[in-house]
């Protein structure tokens, strides 16, 4: 039985030297930075449908209270990451960030602002001091992904073609990477050649069976990557949000953390009160902590509820108007009731490995936002880290590339694998879930892998399959308790910190790469 589709592809023209694949909040950045050099953006769906960017709630964290410095900011990164942040890279998104946001002002961003027209600032988990920018409470994502699809539906430089799909890398004989087959919605293959190709495809949460992302973000970028012979790293370390809305919808509605910002508490099925009993920060404690300890309640029987009543109350609708119409459609109104919540694949810490200008390992492909292992986020995201990221790498490699003379591959070529029935796929999301959640187990991951290897033999390299592999894999072989990575049978944390690397045998300097 034939897995895969070889198809091979000229070399590139010149009209599409830059290749941006996804257009959430990473790829439209940077294809409006690289002005006025041309490039293409391609995207499964109408922009904003299918971006994980569209959904953010909490906003975006950057330094810019008079009171409040870079310094910090990057302290309270390299914290929340539990020993595995790069220290260089928390420093330069925190110096960098302030800039960025007065850029997405510039775009028609409408942050909140204070009275006396400051930007109003947020107070979320594991920050010393408020520094979260937000639009009506929480409707940062949908707002900022507004101004930059006008922007860009304005802009000449960028050609916009949707909807389309990446399937495959198309690389050439030397290993340089030459843009990618993408897939319409008829299930046509098209190749699409370019001198530079980035990845900007977001997450892998979809690869789960709870989870906040968009069902399509199943780690193809990870898979894509890993297939052509790129570096990946920290694959094991998947950040569940604490409080997605536990009202059997998938993808599940998402209750900012923003509400334990503004003093929301967690409560049993009895009504009591119970994160003081798991970690002295109560519900300001890191992300991981939370899930672990809601999932904790949940297992326990005693189930898990977010009380806004008090803290928010009667201002719901103004103040957090994306959550109010999510309980409301749900039969909960948040004004009165607590609103059940459980943990759910949120972010992935690990991706396709990042130099400090966005390179990959490859020659040919840089990588941006969730898609990417910058060293930013560790084994726990900060808060409201993700946007920054994106947005501070994605102006990094459009200064890069702006100016640059970009190689010229030459014949290339490319594995096009099948994909998964709708069955398929949600056992796959189940066993991710059951066995590679919140609380992990060496047995359970050993079964895991063992399953979807025998899923590989009977349906070949299928993307969701390969980065479900990865991910499985380097949890299995962390021996230790860190971050947004929790086993069962070893609870303590390493005495060493170190990052977990992952390169195919055919690229064993993939690290000098980059």
């Amino acid at each position: 039985m034939t897995h895969t589709r070889i198809l091979k592809a000229g070399s590139p023209a010149s009209d599409r030297d830059i290749l941006i694949v996804g257009a959430g909040l990473a790829g439209l950045f940077l294809a409006l930075r690289l002005a006025p050099r041309k490039c293409t953006v391609i995207a499964p769906a109408p922009l904003g449908e299918a971006a994980s960017s569209a959904w953010a709630q909490g906003g975006l964290a950057a330094a810019l209270d008079p009171l409040d410095t870079a310094d910090a900011h990057a302290r309270d990164t390299v914290a929340a990451g539990s020993g595995l942040v790069d220290p260089v890279i928390a420093q330069l998104i925190a110096e960098e960030g302030p800039a960025r946001v007065l850029d997405l002002i510039e775009l028609g961003v409408p942050f909140d602002r204070t009275p006396e027209g400051a930007l109003s600032l947020s107070l979320e988990a594991a920050h010393s001091v408020p520094r979260v920018a937000r639009v009506a409470g929480d409707l940062a994502g949908k707002a900022i992904m507004g101004a930059l699809t006008t922007a860009v539906q304005a802009s000449s430089h960028i050609n916009l073609v949707e909807p389309y799909r990446a399937v495959g890398l198309l690389q050439d004989d030397n290993g340089r990477i030459a843009g990618v087959i993408a897939r319409d919605a008829k299930g046509g293959l098209t190749p699409m050649t370019a001198r530079e190709t980035v990845f900007c495809t977001g997450g892998s949460g979809g690869l789960f069976r709870v989870t906040t992302n968009p069902p399509e973000s199943r780690g193809d970028a990870l898979a894509m990557a890993w297939n052509a012979g790129a570096l990946v790293a920290d694959t094991e370390f998947v950040q569940f949000h604490p409080t997605a809305m536990d009202v059997g919808l998938d993808p599940a509605p998402l209750a900012t953390e923003a509400l334990r910002g503004e003093g929301a508490v967690l409560r049993d099925g009895r009504g009591e009160l119970f994160m003081a009993r798991y970690h002295e920060k109560a519900e300001l404690a890191p992300r991981d902590e939370v899930a672990r300890a809601i999932d904790s309640e949940i297992k326990a029987g005693r189930g898990a509820f977010l009380d806004a009543t008090e803290a928010v109350g009667e201002d719901f609708p103004a103040h957090f108007p994306t959550v109010f119409a999510a309980c409301m459609a749900a039969g909960i109104d948040p004004r009165e009731a607590p609103i059940p919540v459980a943990p759910a694949a949120h972010y992935h810490m690990g991706g396709v490995v990042s130099s400090t200008w966005g390179r990959s390992s490859l020659e040919g492909l840089s990588v941006c936002g969730e898609c990417a292992s910058t060293g930013a986020h560790g084994a726990n995201r900060l808060a409201s880290n993700s946007l920054l990221e994106a947005v501070v790498f994605a102006a990094r490699i459009a200064e890069r590339l702006t100016e640059s003379e970009l190689g010229n591959p030459g014949l290339s070529r490319a594995e096009v694998p099948n994909e998964l029935s709708p069955d398929d796929l949600l056992s796959l999301r189940r066993a991710m879930a059951s066995k590679c959640g919140v609380v992990r187990n060496g047995q359970d991951l050993k079964g895991l892998v063992s399953m979807i290897d025998e899923q590989i033999a009977a349906h070949g390299p299928v993307h969701a399959l390969q980065a479900s592999r990865l991910i499985a894999i380097a949890a299995l072989a962390r021996e230790e308790s860190r971050g947004g990575h929790f086993r069962q049978d070893f609870p303590d944390i390493a005495p060493v910190a170190t990052r977990s690397f992952l390169e195919t045998p055919s690229r064993t300097t993939a690290k000098e790469a980059i």
